[in-house]
């Protein structure tokens, strides 16, 4: 069962220390700055998380000088009461007023600037046109690292929101699933992960039978049969972090090459996390995962990276993938989650969050990676 406890708060030197990190990566990147829409990265930096509107908001970055978050009038009040609020200056803007206007002097005229992924395209060219010299690179391009790694806060709400999603899964594996729709098992699920603390539920996949050789097939009407492989893959956001974990069951005994394909998933998703140490470069996890399903002839059948980051939201930097490589660093966490999958028959992942430690990693997952039969 998940811990009662809530997680100790952040505060606004939380903040205002994330900021500072912000602005000193981005002149060591050679940016002039970051501008950061509402989203993931102002939720991270700020605490404040407004809803994402044709009216400007914005938070403006730059190192030796202090942060200025850019905001509408009528949503002032509401910023103020940010935790990360008394760490920077708010600045407003009244309907009918030009906001680019009030933008411009915080920036250099010729400056290249980082920019949060999500803002919007018109808020862009608004600053384009009010200042034609600036040039911008999106945020996951010029700075990924930028939330990758964990304080001692941010694990805790990571374990609980993991520790959340395994009693999901311990429950769940006392329902009933012949007879039933995924989208019943789906709904479970989301439950679930509801009464044991999660505020938003991401996703719940179940692919049930053929449905599971797709990776990422959305819960369908199909009634789940004796003799089923299941792939369940959920997860959410608790005290405002990510849960993200993936089990297969199977409904009755499994045949000799189900258990077969199941038992070298669980062996690379053990090669994949016992790889993870400081220094090593994330494509090294997913080389290593996937070394394992190649020897025993499935290589072809493995067709994703072997994970993703995760923090404020269940999917972001870095990337368990080949070509990455970001060497890892203390306090990072991410998914480690190889799979076969076998069109029109069935398929298999298995998922864990592991975060880097100062002399390896530990799992923040710990249910059973067997293949679990249920009714």
């Amino acid at each position: 069962m998940t811990s009662p406890h809530q997680p100790v708060p952040f505060t606004a030197d939380d903040y205002r220390a994330r900021m500072a990190r912000a602005a000193e990566s981005a002149a060591e990147a050679g940016l002039a700055g970051v501008l950061v829409a509402p989203g993931p990265d102002l939720v991270h930096l700020t605490g404040y998380q407004p809803g994402n509107t044709e009216r400007l908001t914005l938070l403006v970055l730059k190192a030796g000088q202090d942060p200025v978050l850019i905001v509408p009038t009528l949503e002032a009040p509401d910023a103020e009461r940010a935790v990360g609020a008394p760490a920077l200056t708010l600045r407003d803007w009244t309907d009918g007023k030009d906001p680019y206007a009030v933008t411009a002097p915080l920036l250099d005229a010729g400056g290249r600037f980082g920019i949060s992924d999500n803002a919007w395209a018109m808020h862009l060219l608004g600053l384009q046109q009010f200042l034609p010299g600036t040039s911008y690179v999106s945020l996951t391009t010029a700075l990924p690292m930028l939330r990758a790694v964990k304080d001692a806060a941010e694990l805790e709400r990571l374990a609980a929101a993991g520790a959340a999603a395994d009693a999901t899964y311990e429950e769940i594996l006392k329902v009933r699933f012949s007879g039933r729709k995924e989208t019943d098992i789906a709904a479970d699920l989301a439950a679930l992960l509801k009464q044991f603390g999660h505020s938003q539920v991401d996703f719940t996949v179940v692919g049930s039978g053929p449905n599971g050789a797709n990776p990422h097939h959305e819960a369908g009407d199909r009634t789940i049969e004796h003799g089923d492989m299941v792939v369940l893959d959920f997860g959410g956001l608790k005290h405002g972090y990510g849960s993200d974990t993936s089990r297969t069951v199977h409904v009755g005994e499994p045949t000799a090459e189900e258990q077969r394909v199941h038992d070298i998933v669980r062996e690379a998703q053990e090669a994949g996390c016992r790889a993870v140490r400081p220094g090593v470069a994330c494509q090294e996890i997913d080389r290593a995962a996937r070394a394992v399903i190649t020897e025993f002839g499935y290589g072809e059948r493995f067709i994703h990276r072997t994970g993703h980051g995760i923090g404020v939201t269940t999917h972001e930097p870095p990337y368990m993938i080949e070509g990455e490589e970001q060497p890892l660093v203390p306090g990072m966490c991410f998914s480690v989650e190889p799979g076969i999958y076998l069109p029109g028959r069935f398929g298999v992942r298995i998922e864990d969050i592991v975060t880097v430690t100062e002399d390896g990693w530990r799992r923040l997952n710990t249910t059973a990676r067997e293949l679990a039969i249920v009714e």
